[in-house]
């Protein structure tokens, strides 16, 4: 179980990490466009407020690494920086799209679930 529930936060990591990327990178690009559903005009008007979005998900993703990277003795940094990805998704389902709780809170919560069964 703990080999799943650090593959499950290793892949919350990683999806944060893409996140960073497509906010702070490719925003005004046909995919960062297509994924957020952005005008050209919208894309270049929130450009500056997504690259600040894109950051914060790069310090949740360092977070989890390092918490992986601490082995047994970041359960606790693994769990508190998954609470924070929860909440973000949560927040997100509430003020943005329902579909941030399945892509961003989901996955958080599993491996919440899975670190405590671990």
């Amino acid at each position: 179980m703990h080999g799943i529930a650090n593959g499950v936060v290793a892949l919350v990591a990683l999806l944060h990490v893409y996140f960073l990327v497509l906010e702070m990178f490719l925003w005004d690009k046909p995919l960062g466009m297509k994924t957020f559903r952005l005008t050209s005009q919208r894309a270049r008007d929130t450009k500056a407020l997504a690259a600040n979005q894109g950051l914060y998900n790069g310090f949740l993703a360092a977070g989890l690494l390092w918490g992986l990277w601490l082995g047994a003795a970041g359960f606790q940094i693994k769990l508190f920086f998954l609470g924070c990805v929860l909440v973000a998704g949560v927040f997100g389902a509430l003020t943005v799209n329902r579909r941030i709780l399945f892509v961003q809170g989901l996955p958080a919560a599993l491996g919440m679930v899975l670190l405590w069964l671990g």
